[in-house]
Formats: C-alpha cells, structure tokens, sequence
C-alpha cells in the first residue's frame, strides 16, 4: 500500500506508480539496434517532420503541390478555426453554438431527481441516472427513435461521496454507488423546442454497470482460467469495467471497451502472492476505490480468476433492454481503447483496437464468418483470428496472427493473456495506442498514439521496457525520444483489403510545439503550426464526408513544453492535404472524448470528462462530466 494521494490521478500516473517500468539490461543491443535504423530515422526527424519527410511511404503533401491542394482543402472546413482558450467553459466557431445533453446525475426516468451538489446521488437512483466521466458513444436508429450508447469509464469518488474524504467508501451501499456510477448508459434522445433532450422512461433508456450479468463467449468461454466459486462454468459473469471508447457493428450493436480493469481487483490479504500474469496487467494489492474491502469479488486472494474475467470488449444490443451484454473473449483481453469494424472486401468483419498503454501493441480481429445484412452474427466476433501488428522502418508491415503455433500457447490463453501472446511473436512496441479511426471514404485507417515518456529513456545502461520487458526503443512509427507530444499514424491495407495480413503506413501527424522547438522533432510535422497546435491525440472519428475529427487528452498547464496549447481540444483534420484546425476548447482539466452525430448530420454530439470547475451548472455546482450537443446555428450540416 502507499500513502500518496491517488484519488486525482490518472490512470496512466495510478499505473506508473504502482508499476514502473521494468529495465532492459542488454543495452548493448538496443543501442546497436537503434544506431542501424539512425539513417532512416535522421532523415525523417532532421526537418521536424514525419508527415512532410516520409515520401516513400505514400505522405500526405509534396512541396510543389501542397499550395495547391490547401486551396482544394479549404471548402472541407465548414467552420473559421478558433484560438486556444485556458478557461473553465466550452469554446465553439462563430455560427455554431452548444447546449447540455446529459449531465452526470441527470434524471433517465421521470421521478428520479438530478444529483443533489452536496449529498451526491442515493444508490436507490445510482442506477437511475446519466453515469460518470462520459466517454466514448455511438447513436443508433431504431425505427423512429435515435439511441445514444455512452461510456462511463471511471469515478470521481470525491465528487460521488461528497461527505467521504476523499470519496473512500466506508461501506458496501457506498462501493454500490460507485460500481453503479461506471459503465454504459443507453438512452433514447429527441430534438424539440428546447433542443436535445433526453427521452424521459423511454422502454430503450438502461443503464449497465459493475454488477449487470453478462455472457462470455469465444475461446476462452468455458476456460478454468475463467471459472469462479460463482461461476463454475466460466460463462457467466457479472460487469463491464472502465468503459473507454466504443465502436458499432455493421449490424447495429454497441461495442464497450474495457480500458484500466486493473484498478478495481486487489486485496487486503498481505500473505497473498499474486499470480505472475497480474504484473502484465498492473493488476496490485492496492485499488482505486477499495472495493475489495467491503465487495469480496474484487478480493483476488478470494477470487483469484475475476481479473481475468475483465478486459475484453462487450456486445450490447441498444435496440432492446433486457438483452445480455456479451464479453467477445476472441477480441483478446487487453486495455482496450476503442473497436473499429469494417466489411472486408469478401464480407469479413475486421476490428483495429488498440491496447492503451506505453510500449503495448496494436491489434486487429478478422472474422471466420461473413457478414450478411439481415443473418446470424451471433458468432462473427467469437470465430476468427486475432492479429498483432509489426511495423517496419521502410513504411511496410505485416499483421502477425496470434495463434497456438505462432506463440506456442492454447487458444483460450491467447485470448486471457494476450498481452504475453504478442510479445512473443515481436510486435511492434508503440506509444501508447488509443483510438483507432477508419476513413469511410478511402480504404485506410488512424490510430491514435497519444504519448509515451518513456520512449527510448534509459539511465545507469538500462532502457525501459513494457510490462512484459518488450524495450520501448526509437522504431519509425514511434520517431521520438521521450514522446510527449504524440503521433498519428496512418495505414493502408494491401490490395485495398482490410483483411489482407499486409499493409504500408506512414504518419499523418506528429503533434508538436512550434513555438517553443522552433525545429527538430519536438516542433512537429509540417501540418503542425502556432494557430492548430496540440498535444496528445485521444479519441478519433471520421464524419460521412471524410473529415478526421481528433480529440485531445493531454497536459492543458499551458506552460512549458505546452505553452501557448491551452486546454484540451477537438479538431478537424482533412487526409488529403493534412490540413488540421481547430474546432472546440474544453473547460480547464477536462479531455473531450467521445462524439457522435444526429441520424441528419446537423448535430455533433461530444463528450467533456472530469472537468475541474463547476461545468456546466455554474458556481456553487458540482463539476459534471457532460455530453454537449453542438448546432450550426443555420442548422446545415456538420457531419
């Protein structure tokens, strides 16, 4: 245990202090490494810029053309980009204009009442409300009602038990409370004369959290590392934990991702040895939120397999309430970000999903079965491979398939401990893999890495590594020391085919700060100016047009290394030329992630988590996380 303060802490800092990063001692060999690929990586970091420098790998821009195509671009950005902003409100263009959708504590059925700023919210109506730190989200039509399913990845204790220090539950109704607060909310929304609002007691509004029962399917269904006193079966589990991004099926179902599950299993028991894959993980005796006092599931001395039974990604039908969240084993357990599908050119499914932790891997599912408007998909994310990513220096790669002859282990363990099945066939180390994005318009796909501080560091002869001992060196889609600006990078299968085990890639942005790295790496790509700057690169989606919108979950001191970057941010980015603009500014403290948009494109709803003021009520309030619903005020199109 440790008597730091962690109720503030990210996840990442919460990792890092209870992990830290293993040491390489073959130094030698990492330097030799890195010194063979130095031409390749000098040549693309010399100018300070990856997105302007990597021609041979399909950039976004020549010199000679790159006026050109700026004015080509311009008409794609409906919106005058705006400057940074350091306070504690939403930011839009002139034209547009933004208006709550649903509040943390805000009322999903009529006689429940919003959260009171200094009890909180009873656990009679925890289960009643709009969740906690919204996050990702997807908008579903089902005959004439339009569905959001949203994210609620994590608690702000503080804010949920108000009269607790620092949040610490002191008993199970309070854990209840929590456990209640996190996970996924569906709910039906309407437009009227007051503009979005929630459809109060809609048969389709439900909230699913901690303790909702829950299917387990694919490989490691049935597994013994699966099975508990509780469920000797190893089918049948309760929860869905810190719900990050999301994604959708081509067949109109929610995909949840679990993110940092580690932080909710732990125990009290000093005697207890943890089990060796537990460190893979970050899985400690110390939680977050103390469950494991007060709720003896998350006591791993009791229930050594719960952790395992958590870091998948989980099928939910928004179209009807009383159906079974399924945990998809197949899709491998891991941090997940988000999920994007996508039909193969043979009707496949293809799912990217990237493991959001420094120097983890970047992952991609391709179904047995195919896809069939209108057929069975009970089994298309339960049958199939899963494969791991290799990137090489000259701009290729290859999907490397995580099987029992590639790693040497049974199907259900790749599917458990999937983190240890990549290492084994040398995947590519990368800064911290978040969302990942596919570009409807053109047979290519982003993924967001958002930053790694402990890229290519060393000390004493030593170079961090992951979890698992795969060293973090400089490779050229993760370009730079100590990263932390982040990256973009881009992909493009062979043969115009998701599913084809071969791709090229190049960067299509390394964020920077041109203002205080006047050249180099750290300045940024081309792209990257004093009016668009930013830093770590989180959430990502594609309007239909074709537009990246990129979210931002960085440092928003606006000192620094980060001067002159303001708050958090979301901003348009255009493929074909890399022009990048801002679009949106956070309240202080908080990262927008998450968005979707209206059945009619006229409204883009976005997520705003943990911010630090009293958003969006006002002084005397409670800071609520929030989704916002932003208008043209002509009411034309915005995606």
């Amino acid at each position: 245990m440790t008597d730091v303060d962690t109720s503030k802490l990210s996840w990442d800092e919460w990792d890092e202090l209870h992990n830290p990063p293993p040491a390489e001692t073959e130094f030698d060999r990492v330097v030799e490494s890195a010194l063979s690929r130095r031409g390749f990586l000098g040549g693309v970091l010399a100018i300070g810029s990856a997105a302007a420098a990597m021609g041979t790998l399909g950039n976004l821009m020549s010199s000679t053309s790159a006026q050109a195509q700026q004015a080509a671009s311009a008409g794609r950005f409906a919106f005058k980009p705006i400057p940074v902003f350091t306070d504690n409100t939403i930011h839009v263009p002139e034209g547009y204009s933004w208006k709550p959708l649903a509040k943390w504590g805000q009322p999903l059925f009529k006689g429940v009442p919003d959260v009171d700023p200094v009890k909180g919210v009873s656990l009679k109506n925890s289960d009643k409300v709009f969740g906690e730190n919204t996050d990702g989200m997807e908008l579903f039509v089902v005959g004439d009602h339009q569905l959001i399913a949203v994210n609620h990845e994590y608690v702000n204790p503080e804010i949920n038990l108000p009269h607790r220090e620092k949040g610490t539950p002191a008993n199970l109704d309070e854990v209840r409370i929590l456990q209640n607060m996190q996970g996924v909310t569906v709910m039906e929304v309407a437009e009227g004369e007051n503009g979005w609002e929630i459809v109060l007691d809609s048969p389709f509004n439900r909230r699913i959290h901690h303790n909702t029962p829950m299917k387990l399917s694919g490989p490691a269904a049935g597994s013994d590392l699966i099975k508990t006193a509780a469920d000797p079966n190893g089918t049948d589990c309760l929860g869905t934990f810190n719900n990050c991004g999301a994604g959708r099926t081509p067949w109109g179902t929610y995909l949840t991702c679990e993110e940092n599950f580690n932080g909710y299993f732990g125990t009290t028991d000093a005697a207890f040895k943890l089990p060796d894959d537990y460190k893979r993980y970050g899985i400690v005796a110390e939680t977050r939120y103390a469950y494991e006092k007060f709720d003896e599931r998350f006591d791993v001395a009791k229930n050594p397999n719960e952790p395992r039974r958590a870091g998948y990604i989980v099928e939910i039908d928004p179209s009807d309430a009383s159906s079974t969240p399924v945990k998809r084993t197949a899709l491998g357990r891991i941090k997940h970000e988000n999920a994007a599908a996508v039909v193969a050119r043979d009707g496949r499914v293809v799912v990217y999903m990237g493991d959001d932790e420094r120097g983890e891997f970047l992952y991609k599912f391709v179904s047995n079965g195919i896809y069939v408007p209108g057929g069975d998909t009970s089994k298309l994310l339960d049958e199939g491979t899963l494969f791991v990513a290799k990137f090489s220096d000259d701009g290729t790669g290859e999907w490397v398939a995580l099987t029992p002859e590639s790693t040497g282990m049974k199907m259900d363990e790749i599917c458990v401990f999937t983190r240890q099945a990549a290492s084994k066939v040398g995947a590519t180390t990368m800064d911290r893999p978040e969302w990942v994005a596919i570009n409807p318009v053109a047979i290519e796909a982003y993924c967001a890495l958002t930053n790694n501080s402990n890229r290519a560091v060393s000390k004493d002869g030593k170079m961090k590594s992951n979890a698992g001992g795969d060293v973090m060196a400089l490779n050229a889609a993760n370009p730079r020391e100590k990263n932390e600006y982040g990256q973009i990078v881009r992909w493009y299968p062979e043969n115009d085919d998701h599913a084809d085990g071969k791709f090229k890639w190049d960067l299509f942005v390394m964020a920077g700060n041109p203002d205080v790295h006047k050249e180099g790496p750290y300045a940024g790509s081309s792209n990257i100016n004093s009016g668009n700057m930013f830093n770590s690169p989180d959430g990502m989606m594609f309007d239909s047009t074709g537009l990246l919108w990129i979210q931002t979950d960085g440092e928003d001191t606006n000192e620094g290394e980060f001067l002159g970057q303001g708050n958090n941010q979301m901003l348009a980015g255009d493929p074909v030329t890399g022009r990048i603009e801002r679009f949106l500014t956070a309240p202080k403290g908080a990262e927008v992630t998450g968005q979707t948009w209206s059945a009619d494109k006229r409204t883009h709803f976005v997520g705003i988590q943990h911010p630090d003021a009293p958003f969006p009520d006002g002084e005397g309030k409670l800071p609520r996380s929030t989704v916002v619903a932003i208008k043209r005020d002509d009411n034309a199109l915005v995606g």
